[in-house]
């Protein structure tokens, strides 16, 4: 048995054990609780738990203050994205997610735009992810009887993709806004436009993550073919090298020809794809 700290809705509560907060999820496990009855374990699916202090510290705060039917929507939501992964997430979700969605739904029912300037490259970067997040967009308009639009669907996918990967929602936008800055590069020296619905465009996105990715884990990749592509393709050659050194910059890391000569194949077949 547990002692009921806080019940955010009939479906989720919040006890504590071992001095750590604990957030329970079942079906009607909160109907008609109060805060110091005596909870049972049975019928319980799914136990949250905020092992680290600080973020402890940080969710006891955050559910001092935030409306508790959207915290407990916020941890249905938490548990659909980890049934639909099949993984636990970082417990920081709890937190990041749970406040990003409480000002969403604060700045929809004051009727202010929600602006996503990196939605085609999430949804291109991290399409598990983003259909996962058009199901929680479903589940909380649904729950909080309000329209989600699709640039909040954008931000709900960097959420999800930081928490699989130890919580670092930094480099996440970090590769998103910087595929974004390389494009735009790309148009403007070539003087093109590049569709961000075609396949080539997320081909090129999808390679630049992971260049970037191998760069910062110091895994260079070997090119046979590099000479070949620095006389085939010369112009592509040579912007790459342009691509390669706005990533310099921002990662503080040296990129190798091999990389460069693999980043001139995709600007090759974006030049070859795009309309003047």
């Amino acid at each position: 048995m547990w002692y009921v700290k806080k019940v955010f809705n009939n479906n989720v509560v919040l006890i504590e054990e071992d001095n750590k907060e604990k957030v329970i999820f079942g079906k009607g496990i909160g109907f008609g609780k109060k805060i110091g009855e005596m909870i049972g374990r049975e019928n319980v699916d799914k136990i949250f738990s905020i092992e680290d202090n600080q973020n402890g510290k940080n969710f006891r705060n955050l559910i001092s203050y935030a409306d508790s039917n959207v915290v407990g929507m916020c941890e249905e939501a938490i548990y659909m994205i980890e049934r639909e992964l099949n993984e636990s997430l970082d417990e920081k979700i709890h937190i990041s997610l749970t406040d990003h969605i409480a000002l969403t739904l604060k700045r929809l029912k004051e009727d202010k735009e929600i602006h996503n300037p990196f939605l085609v490259e999430t949804e291109t970067l991290y399409k598990r992810e983003f259909d996962i997040a058009k199901k929680v967009a479903r589940f909380i308009e649904k729950t909080m009887k309000v329209e989600i639009p699709d640039g909040e669907i954008g931000f709900i996918t960097l959420h999800i993709h930081s928490a699989r990967n130890e919580g670092k929602l930094s480099n996440t936008i970090k590769y998103t806004f910087l595929g974004n800055s390389i494009v735009e590069y790309i148009e403007d020296t070539l003087d093109i436009y590049i569709d961000r619905q075609s396949l080539d465009y997320a081909r090129f996105l999808t390679h630049v993550r992971f260049a970037i990715e191998r760069v910062m884990a110091n895994n260079m990749v070997k090119n046979e073919l590099l000479d070949v592509i620095k006389n085939t393709y010369k112009e592509s050659f040579k912007i790459a090298k342009g691509v390669a050194k706005i990533i310099e910059e921002d990662v503080d890391m040296r990129i190798l020809e091999d990389e460069i000569a693999y980043l001139a194949l995709h600007v090759e077949r974006l030049k070859n794809s795009s309309n003047k």
